[in-house]
């Protein structure tokens, strides 16, 4: 009955060289465990979705990367999209998809490039979620604790408790400037908003149709081709035409009956280097590293050179430096925001 949808479809640019557009941050072993970021998303949800209820919506160009990566799922439980058409196409199409096979699902939409250290919180939460969704029409979100007034999130403005740990949401905030982070941090009823959200795939189908009825028509007429000989033509034909929005302005800002828990499992969504230096190991000197790097007179660097068989730097303070496939950046970590005009260069 439980199913994850895992969206895979980002090219994670901010990352370059690491993440390409022929092989984005997803597929990266990023922190250096073993396990890349899309691995770890699958192996979190280990003993609550079964092998044959997991999802992964994805670029049509990296089916066979989730493939091999995710070699125990089914085949055609990846969902090859055409073009990028944001969240809510790929949660509409992986939700009418889980309504053929089980009317009766529940399910959780996540990111497949966020991080999670304490598994065991994230699991026991998922589940408090996943028993609220089977018994309500309602949408449940993760918010995250904040522990710093942070300008890269959108937030979560929680109202009333209404179950043990679950809140009503009030409001949907985009992303604040600095004074505005400071605010909510203060006030105590904003939580970031993750991307993590669970709901049974009736109050899915519902929702689409009620607040992003283009789409639903959309993939109605596309349901026609399911497990047919010309359903993947049918695909790249009708998907495309499906409007490009987000799932939080489509429905989640929209819908009566939206609520959130407060989180705190050790979560990033790795949305630059500031991030990926935040949730690796430090030396003493604040720098934080991944691969055979030595570092001398060196501080609060983050490196990341995995593929190198060695790296020596000296004399470096507050820097950036990765290699991959030969490409190599050095830059100042106050100077990331370019990395991504100078990588499409």
């Amino acid at each position: 009955m439980n199913h994850i949808v895992i969206m895979a479809g980002g090219i994670g640019s901010r990352f370059w060289p690491l993440s390409t557009p022929e092989f984005p941050k997803q597929f990266i072993d990023i922190l250096g465990c073993g396990r890349t970021l899309i691995q770890l998303t699958y192996d979190r949800f280990e003993g609550i979705v079964p092998d044959e209820n997991v999802w992964v919506v994805t670029n049509e160009k990296y089916v066979d990367i989730v493939k091999q990566q995710l070699p125990n799922i089914p085949a055609e439980n990846i969902l090859a999209e055409p073009c990028a058409r944001n969240t809510a196409p790929c949660i509409a199409w992986a939700g009418w998809k889980i309504n053929k096979k089980d009317a009766e699902a529940n399910i959780v939409v996540t990111p497949s490039d966020a991080v999670v250290m304490n598994v065991k919180v994230f699991q026991d939460i998922i589940r408090e979620a996943l028993d609220y969704t089977a018994n309500h029409q309602a949408i449940v979100t993760l918010g995250i604790k904040p522990n710093r007034p942070e300008t890269g999130y959108g937030y979560v403005q929680m109202a009333q408790q209404e179950v043990g740990g679950i809140y009503k949401v009030e409001a949907f905030k985009e992303k604040p400037n600095l004074e505005t982070a400071k605010e909510y941090l203060v006030a105590g009823n904003y939580l970031w908003n993750a991307g993590i959200f669970v709901w049974n795939v009736k109050t899915l189908i519902e929702g689409i149709t009620a607040y992003a009825p283009q789409i639903a028509g959309k993939l109605n007429e596309l349901a026609n081709y399911f497990d047919a000989a010309d359903e993947r033509a049918k695909t790249e034909e009708i998907f495309p035409t499906c409007e490009k929005i987000s799932i939080d302005f489509a429905v989640m800002e929209k819908h009566p009956e939206v609520y959130t828990i407060p989180s705190d499992f050790g979560w990033s969504d790795l949305g630059n280097w500031a991030s990926l230096h935040d949730k690796l190991n430090k030396d003493e000197e604040n720098n934080a590293t991944v691969g055979n790097v030595d570092m001398y007179e060196c501080n609060n660097c983050v490196v990341h050179a995995e593929d190198a068989k060695k790296v020596v730097l000296q004399g470096l303070d507050g820097y950036i430096f990765s290699e991959k496939n030969g490409q190599i950046l050095v830059c100042k970590r106050s100077e990331e925001q370019r990395i991504k005009e100078w990588s499409t260069k």
